[in-house]
């Protein structure tokens, strides 16, 4: 005979315990979305501002011996004041709505960077303004 006042094994006990209806759960699901939600837009807003420099943009895209040798030459790398003008400053919107909507069209940028469209000067220059039209 089976003995009808064992436990039940511990997965069957958290099993209840996450069904159960009572405010407890309810309480400890809350907290943890809160959390997790707070752990995310943190994670999130980190990776828009490392997104957000000028080394990012030169390791992500076929700039470093194109536009940024051009870049280095002109007044906004080199001037007398000494303030410089990095690529999100005039290529990336500052208000949050424009700046998401402006990251995911440069999302399309990968399709060239995967597919090496662009990936030495030459090619570079042949898709030069029609990447500087858009």
């Amino acid at each position: 005979m089976e003995n009808s006042n064992r436990k039940p094994g511990w997965i069957k006990r958290v099993w209840r315990w996450w069904r159960s209806p009572s405010r407890l759960a309810l309480g400890t699901l809350l907290l943890i979305g809160f959390i997790g939600g707070i752990i995310f837009w943190g994670g999130f807003n980190t990776g828009m501002e490392k997104a957000n420099t000028e080394e990012f943009c030169i390791s992500c895209h076929e700039m470093r011996n194109t536009v940024y040798q051009e870049y280095m030459e002109t007044v906004h790398y080199n001037n007398r004041s000494g303030v410089r003008a990095t690529c999100p400053d005039c290529h990336v919107p500052h208000e949050w709505g424009p700046k998401m909507i402006r990251k995911i069209k440069a999302s399309k940028e990968l399709y060239a960077k995967v597919f090496g469209l662009i990936d030495t000067p030459q090619k570079f220059e042949a898709h030069r303004l029609t990447m500087g039209a858009k």
